[in-house]
């Protein structure tokens, strides 16, 4: 009979008590806070997950269904992006090529242009632009043959498994190709922005405009300049007609969207060939789709920024399409196949290696905007844990967003969160945000200078994202010293909950 009892106080300190109770070490002090905080009501009939460990010793603080699979939505990131840093290493980079398969014979080029990605999606309508001055530079003036648009690096499909259909139009949601554009230094890759200005007076159409410049896209728009509901920008599903909707105010600001583009392969192609004619080269032939030649001739590139800089924007404002062309360049690289499947495959033998069960746990991207991922947040905070000890460590560990940094691209999706507290930056932690599901997990020094891992996630909530219960927790560890007492008031150093259903840099809200 004792050894029954020892069994099961072995399990309930492992995984917490039966029906989502907790277990807290240390006298239970951190314990009875941390228990109120998830008491919140807007949790009832929710799920949430709460692990606490000392990242030094691995002593753990707190587990509340710290086992339980839960959507982990961005915080899915912080798995592709430390096993992709294992893969690829930090200072991979993605190139993007110009070849050919024929011969020079002065301004004349003959045969045909190639353009080959391998997934860059730092890649901007300017650096097209270069791309097409070097080759006039070079002497350059006709291409006898066609543009071949080279994407084969990664395969043809574009949309991850477990994506919502009707995200599919805005950026977050982008198509994933190994040839791509981004209409920002936000490197929001596949999408193109879409400004409306009101006219000069009330009852002319509202002005529309396109970044970068294109007519691959097309604008179907009835916006007019008065007093109404606000504009509506939307693109059909399946094309490239980009609805404008609405009324905008006579001198009102601008009203910018993002949206994604259908089939960026093809965008690219339009932009570099436009970027050619810009620099008097002109192409006789059509545009093509398929592999370069084995054969080409090399005529320039353009590299990325190294993975270890790239990860800044990817992890700071959550952007998914790098999250996703790492996994497919990960699959590149270990199986030769660009996609999902050999990706995700790559990474998850790296888990061993980072303290994560690889079958605890199942990913279908590697962005976390699959409703079918699934992890627990003691396989989080495990691979936070186990990232301490590697070599890419500072750098992983610095482009994680940091609580109440106003710099945005310091304090990324956490800029507006935690200001004035002890947390305020101190937590380095990935967010994650869809409808009925919000995560916070990373790092955080004590008051008395302990070195914290946590992970939170809470998922099938129905009201707004409770977002302030992750910071309260947060801000509870941040101020957590050996031998207080209970630490009266925790929520109230942090602001109420944005009920925000997206990331809010989805939203460009932060």
């Amino acid at each position: 009979m004792k050894r029954w009892f020892a069994l099961i106080a072995l399990l309930v300190l492992v995984f917490g008590l039966p029906g989502g109770g907790a277990v807290a070490q240390n006298g239970n002090v951190l314990g009875r806070d941390l228990d109120r905080l998830l008491a919140d009501p807007r949790l009832a009939g929710a799920s949430a997950g709460l692990v606490v460990r000392d990242a030094d010793s691995g002593e753990l603080l707190y587990t509340r269904a710290g086992a339980g699979r839960m959507a982990p939505a961005s915080n899915a990131k912080l798995i592709t992006t430390a096993t992709a840093l294992e893969v690829l290493g930090a200072d991979h980079r993605l190139h993007t090529d110009v070849l050919t398969d024929g011969r020079r014979h002065g301004g004349f080029l003959d045969g045909n242009l190639y353009l080959r990605g391998t997934g860059d999606p730092t890649m901007l309508a300017k650096d097209y632009q270069g791309l097409a001055a070097s080759l006039a530079t070079g002497g350059v003036r006709v291409v006898r043959g066609s543009l071949v648009a080279d994407d084969t690096w990664f395969d043809a499909e574009r949309l991850g498994t477990g994506w919502a259909w009707d995200d599919e139009p805005y950026y977050y949601s982008a198509q994933i190709s190994a040839l791509t554009v981004s209409p920002d230094t936000d490197y929001d890759a596949g999408s193109v922005i879409v400004r409306v200005k009101p006219a000069a007076a009330a009852g002319g159409p509202a002005q529309v405009e396109l970044d970068p410049p294109t007519d691959y896209v097309k604008i179907d728009s009835t916006a007019t300049t008065g007093p109404g509901d606000g504009i509506s920008v939307d693109r059909e599903h399946g094309t490239n007609v980009i609805r404008v909707r609405g009324t905008i105010p006579v001198g009102a600001p601008t009203v910018t969207e993002f949206i994604a583009v259908w089939n960026p392969t093809a965008f690219v192609a339009s932009i570099f060939r436009k970027a050619l004619a810009d620099n008097g080269i002109r192409v006789i032939g059509g545009t093509e789709f398929r592999a370069t030649p084995q054969d080409a001739q090399q005529l320039d590139s353009r590299q990325s920024m190294p993975l270890g800089e790239l990860l800044v924007p990817l992890l700071k404002l959550s952007n998914n399409m790098h999250s996703e062309m790492l996994v497919k360049s990960a699959g590149r690289k270990e199986f030769g196949v660009g996609s999902w499947e050999a990706g995700l495959r790559a990474l998850n033998a790296r888990l061993p290696g980072l303290g994560v069960d690889s079958a605890a746990l199942r990913l279908h991207d590697g962005s976390g905007l699959s409703r079918m991922d699934l992890v627990a947040p003691d396989q989080i905070v495990a691979l936070l844990t186990a990232a301490k000890g590697k070599p890419w460590f500072d750098t992983w560990y610095r482009a994680l967003p940091i609580a109440g940094e106003p710099d945005r691209l310091q304090g990324g999706t956490l800029r507006n969160r935690m200001r004035g507290t002890a947390a305020q930056g101190n937590v380095h932690a990935k967010t994650g945000s869809l409808t009925g599901v919000t995560a916070l997990s990373g790092y955080v020094t004590s008051a008395d200078g302990r070195h914290l891992v946590f992970s939170l996630m809470q998922n099938s909530f129905v009201s707004g994202g409770p977002t302030d219960i992750e910071d309260a927790v947060a801000v509870r560890l941040a101020n957590l010293r050996a031998g207080q007492g209970e630490l009266v008031g925790a929520r109230a150093a942090t602001p109420a909950s944005t009920g925000a259903d997206l990331e809010c840099s989805w939203t460009k809200s932060c």
